[in-house]
């Protein structure tokens, strides 16, 4: 893996310096503008693995059922609430956190590839 991280930031630093020339100045605004684009893209895939890691912590927890019979969230959890406690339980299900959190994801990235495209081309 290490051999083709470095084969890989060579071959992006060759195909910089021949897209920009013998600048080093143009290089490295090149270069850093590629990095500040990248941010996102990490971000979101961080965030996304995050967000599936927790759908399956909700998984483990309720079960996966619409309204579950038995589950693991603990007994004192809204105890004195048993029809709000039914509501919450029901709402945390672990579908419906990824496909809101990840659909958030994928959207927010399509929206920053918008952007990074109209800017390029004003």
């Amino acid at each position: 893996m290490w051999g083709v991280s470095l084969v890989m930031g060579a071959s992006i630093s060759t195909t910089v310096q021949a897209a920009v020339g013998n600048s080093e100045r143009e290089v490295t605004a090149l270069g850093f503008n590629l990095l500040v684009a990248a941010v996102p893209l990490v971000i979101s895939v961080l965030w996304m693995a995050f967000i599936v890691r927790c759908a399956w912590f909700l998984r483990r927890l309720r079960g996966w059922s619409q309204s579950p019979a038995s589950s693991r969230v603990p007994k004192k959890f809204l105890r004195s609430r048993p029809d709000l406690r039914r509501v919450v339980v029901g709402v945390a299900h672990p579908g419906l956190l990824l496909v809101a959190g990840l659909g958030m994801s994928i959207l927010a990235l399509f929206l920053n590839a918008v952007e990074l495209t109209f800017n390029v081309l004003h």
